[in-house]
C-alpha cells in the first residue's frame, strides 16, 4: 500500500464505490471472447453475413460514433445500433430486423457476462459490505447478477446518455446523493487513472488505485493526478476501512 495523501483521511470513509471492468476482473479477455462468439453467431444465422468479418461491424461502429460521439457513454445502446445498421445493410428488415437485433444483443450480453468474479475478490467485497455500503460505478454494462456481485452492491450506476461516462461527475454525484453522504466520505476504487482516479478526485471523493487485469506501474499509465492511495492487493481495503 502506497499513500500519496495523509492516511488520516481514510478514517472518515463511510462508503465505498467500485469500478468493475479491469478493477475486479480482466474485462478485455471477456469482451474479446464475447465478440468472437457474436461474430460466429451472426455469420451462421444470416447467410448474407457469412463472409463478413469483424471489420464489417467495426466500420459501422466508426460511422455511428462519427455521427453520435455521445454514444460512447452507452455501450448497450451503441451495441444495438451497430447490430441494427449491420443487419439492415445485409438486407434484414421489418420484424426480422427488430427480433434479430434483440436476439444478437441478448447473445452477446450473456457471453459478455459469462464468468464469475474470483472467490478472493468476492470475499474481500463481502467483508467490506459488512462494514460500509458498497456501490458500483461503471462505464460498462456487465450483468452484476450473472457474475455474482449483485448481493454485495447496494446499487450499480452504469454510464448511459443520461449518465455520462466517467470521468464526468454525474454518476459520482448520483451515488453520493443516494448514499446521503458528502463525497469526501466516499472512497472510490478503480483501475483507470483518468476515468476513475481523476474523475473521483474531481467529484470530491477519496480515491484508491487498483487493477486486477495488469501490473500496476505508474510509468506505464496516463497520469493526470495521483490517487490518495495505491493498493498492492484488494484485501488491503479491509485493513484500511475500519
Amino acid at each position: 500500500m502506497i499513500f500519496y495523501r495523509s492516511p488520516r483521511l481514510f478514517t472518515q470513509v463511510r462508503a465505498l464505490s467500485f469500478d468493475l471492468d479491469d478493477t475486479l476482473y480482466d474485462n478485455e479477455v471477456q469482451i474479446h471472447q464475447a465478440e468472437a462468439k457474436l461474430l460466429t453467431y451472426l455469420q451462421q444465422t444470416y447467410p448474407t453475413l457469412a463472409e463478413q468479418d469483424a471489420s464489417y461491424w467495426q466500420g459501422h461502429k466508426r460511422k455511428i460514433l462519427a455521427q453520435r460521439p455521445e454514444l460512447r457513454s452507452d455501450m448497450s445502446l451503441l451495441r444495438r445500433l451497430i447490430l441494427e445498421r449491420g443487419l439492415s445493410a445485409a438486407g434484414i428488415s421489418g420484424k426480422a430486423l427488430t427480433d434479430g437485433v434483440q436476439a444478437a444483443f441478448d447473445f452477446f450480453y450473456w457471453h459478455r457476462s459469462d464468468f464469475q468474479v474470483a472467490p478472493d475478490i468476492l470475499a474481500v467485497l463481502e467483508t467490506l459490505a459488512a462494514k460500509v455500503p458498497l456501490v458500483a460505478i461503471t462505464n460498462g454494462n456487465v450483468n452484476l447478477e450473472q457474475i455474482g456481485l449483485n448481493k454485495v452492491f447496494a446499487h450499480c450506476y452504469k454510464a448511459s446518455l443520461a449518465q455520462p461516462m466517467k470521468p464526468h461527475a454525474c454518476m459520482f454525484d448520483l451515488a453520493a446523493q443516494q448514499l446521503q453522504l458528502a463525497p469526501s466520505h466516499i472512497l472510490h476504487v478503480g483501475d483507470n487513472l483518468v476515468n476513475d482516479i481523476q474523475g473521483a478526485v474531481n467529484a470530491g471523493y477519496l480515491s484508491a488505485w487498483y487493477a486486477e487485469d495488469r501490473p500496476m506501474d505508474l510509468r506505464r499509465e496516463p497520469v493526470l493526478c495521483l490517487p490518495h492511495v495505491q493498493l498492492t492487493s484488494l484485501v488491503e481495503l479491509t485493513h484500511l476501512i475500519g
